[in-house]
């Protein structure tokens, strides 16, 4: 847990996995249908500077919807908000192929892959979905791919969607246990006023606990292009902190921004300091809310290991009742029938079963496919108290 005392500079030195979340106006260039492509190569070579010091580092892209409205002609001065669903939907999936491609050509110069990735509400909420897309995001972390991620604008509803990409990119820090999510935006943080109202605005440059006052300082966005605002950075910041991820706001629109935050003390931004969490948030939930579609019994050597903070292995496995899909929360039992925890099975009642009792090395044999080593991850468990 980093001390509140600390900078933005201590926070991205010690962070493992940063979520950077991008704004539209910062992708979108002087043109109403390309990217600001001088931008977005200089933020690659951010990143690579951070992927040289063995950061995992994961971009949600705002600009979709921004690049697209030339081509449905949509006036650039009209609030997101006041745009008709399915004509937001539609010039997403033309400025979709925009924003990507910015991507990939800025990376491409650094012989860095890029990866597209697309989500909604439903994948994060249904935890199958997500536990599909964490191993997805997982698999291509562990192999330097860069994923660009966006919310699924063409198959998400007015009700169900993110509505901004700031509470998408925290989403996806809780998704993939971040330690830091960085804002990139078209102001350096929060201040006690809008400064381009308030002259006498002061900014604020570390909140170590997110009062009403703070809440109250927010303001909504522009009309225009962006969809967020402070209030939507704020309500951002509080899902965070809750989760144990920091939540850091700055300027993004100068060249090299995101080098800047990382490396320079005179960066201003707002840090939203995390609190302690000794469970993922994903772990709290699936304590409180998951309904068990099957137990898994196991041995006592098993269960000292999960009280050591392992996960569960096949070979500790007794027996496998219920049944439920990959994805599904499952009850852990010992040999007496007392729940020893709560967790998300990597594999289905039938897999489990012809797993149970095997070494790890021999499940792809067994299934004819190379799975998880593991039927039950520590990540997506909640030991019994």
């Amino acid at each position: 847990m980093t001390d509140p005392a600390h900078s933005t500079l201590d926070i991205l030195s010690e962070a493992k996995i940063i979520v950077i979340k991008i704004g539209s106006v910062l992708v979108r260039g002087s043109e109403l249908d390309q990217v600001n492509q001088s931008w977005l190569d200089a933020l690659a070579q951010d990143v690579k500077a951070l992927q040289d010091q063995g950061k995992k580092v994961v971009i949600v892209s705002s600009g979709g919807i921004a690049l697209g409205r030339k081509a449905l002609g949509i006036s650039p001065n009209t609030a997101p908000d006041k745009i008709p669903l399915a004509q937001k939907q539609a010039a997403s999936a033309v400025g979709q192929f925009h924003v990507f491609h910015g991507y990939h050509d800025a990376f491409e110069k650094l012989d860095i892959i890029t990866a597209q990735v697309l989500l909604t509400v439903g994948d994060t909420e249904n935890w199958r979905m997500n536990l599909n897309a964490r191993e997805t995001l997982y698999t291509l972390l562990e192999r330097n791919i860069i994923p660009v991620i966006n919310e699924n604008d063409t198959v998400s509803t007015g009700e169900i969607r993110f509505g901004d990409n700031d509470r998408l990119a925290v989403r996806v820090g809780q998704m993939i246990l971040a330690d830091a999510v960085v804002l990139l935006s078209t102001i350096d943080g929060l201040f006690t006023s809008d400064p381009q109202k308030d002259p006498q605005a002061k900014h604020i440059p570390v909140i170590d606990q997110i009062t009403e006052e703070h809440i109250k300082m927010g303001g909504d966005a522009t009309a225009g292009l962006s969809t967020g605002g402070m209030k939507s950075k704020i309500t951002a910041a509080i899902s965070a902190i809750k989760s144990g991820i920091h939540l850091i706001i700055t300027d993004g629109r100068p060249s090299h921004a995101l080098k800047d935050l990382c490396e320079h003390a005179e960066k201003r931004s707002s840090i939203f300091i995390s609190q302690y969490c000794d469970l993922s948030a994903r772990q709290k939930w699936l304590g409180a809310h998951m309904q068990p579609k099957g137990v898994i019994t196991i041995d006592d050597g098993a269960i000292q290991a999960l009280h050591k903070g392992k996960s569960l292995l096949p070979v500790g496995v007794k027996s496998v009742d219920g049944d439920f899909k990959r994805g599904d929360p499952v009850e852990i039992r010992d040999g007496l029938g007392n729940r020893i925890a709560m967790g998300i099975s990597a594999y289905s009642a039938e897999d489990a079963n012809r797993l149970k009792g095997k070494q790890s090395r021999e499940i792809p044999d067994i299934l004819g496919f190379a799975g998880r080593d593991v039927l039950v991850h520590r990540n997506d468990m909640v030991l019994e108290v």
